[in-house]
């Protein structure tokens, strides 16, 4: 019990950095589902759900209440309660600290995404050379992707609509790439928050069903490639972390682009930031050995 009680803890406050981050620009929950060592977990419970509506909607009653039943929910449900509670409370200050404190911010997370990268290396069961070329593709990728400049696209038809979401919703179990990043760069992120405000409801259904279909589409895939090509995919999602550093420099101009700091710039309080990310993800590792200690004991 007092195990059970631990795990729902642990899956709460995981929820809570994923919540976090996904409000920073350029930062995926995803990642932290990463550092955290729940990223494999995650991927199949979304897929259990998916398969779980999917059933129910083929009318197959008694199935899919298997199914639903089937899905870990003492591992989901305090997950999403974190992720929520982090948005809700969190994000105000997220927010201002964004406005008023941007380099700081971004040294903070710098550090502590710069310090996770070793803690999913690690899982991997080989570190070849293969392993390595594929997390140097990924990182290039994230590399290119983050730097390219918003742009807007006006009056988007439906299907657009449909397929910016169904694309941008992968960033939220992709590690590197922030699902709201994504729609900056494909220029649906003002149409949507005007939409929201609107209340343009065929714009908001159009948008809904593409996170739905793009997500469950891609789940499947990413669950595949996890079961038959474990570490040659782990390792382009290290670098697809490590590629979208760029994203949170804390020297960046008006396009993204990268700077060095100046004498007048605060590099001594950005570092210090830095270095406490660092030692964060240092607990955090301790914390993550002793429960796999714990829990091959108790097997």
């Amino acid at each position: 019990m007092a195990f059970q009680v631990r795990a729902v803890v642990r899956y709460f406050f995981s929820g809570l950095l994923m919540g976090a981050a996904d409000v920073i620009p350029g930062v995926s929950g995803g990642t932290m589902a990463l550092v955290v060592g729940i990223y494999e977990k995650l991927v199949e419970a979304i897929h259990q759900v998916f398969q779980a509506v999917v059933v129910l909607l083929r009318g197959r009653g008694p199935e899919a209440l298997r199914a639903f039943r089937a899905i870990p929910w003492t591992f989901l449900l305090p997950l999403i309660g974190g992720i929520a509670t982090a948005i809700l409370s969190a994000a105000s200050l997220i927010l201002h600290l964004l406005a008023h404190y941007p380099v700081h911010l971004r040294g903070l997370f710098f550090g502590l995404i710069a310090g996770s990268l070793v803690l999913p290396w690690l899982r991997l069961r080989r570190r070849s050379w293969r392993e390595m070329l594929f997390a140097l593709l990924g990182a290039i990728t994230a590399f290119i992707l983050v730097g390219l400049p918003p742009r807007v696209v006006p009056d988007p038809a439906l299907w657009q609509v449909f397929g910016a979401a169904a694309i941008a919703i992968c960033a939220m179990i992709l590690p590197g790439v922030s699902g709201a990043f994504l729609l900056l760069v494909l220029g649906f992120y003002e149409p949507t928050l005007l939409a929201l405000t609107q209340r343009n409801w065929p714009y908001l259904l159009a948008f809904v069903a593409g996170m739905a279909t793009g997500l469950g589409l891609f789940v499947r895939l990413l669950r595949y490639l996890l079961h038959h090509w474990h570490d040659a995919t782990m390792a382009v999602l290290v670098g697809l972390m490590a590629g979208s550093l760029r994203a949170i420099w804390p020297w960046l101009d008006d396009k993204r682009q990268l700077l060095l700091p100046t004498a007048a710039d605060p590099i001594v309080s950005v570092v210090l930031l830095a270095l406490a990310g660092l030692a964060f993800v240092g607990v955090l590792s301790r914390w993550e050995l002793r429960r796999r200690q714990t829990s091959s004991a108790l097997l």
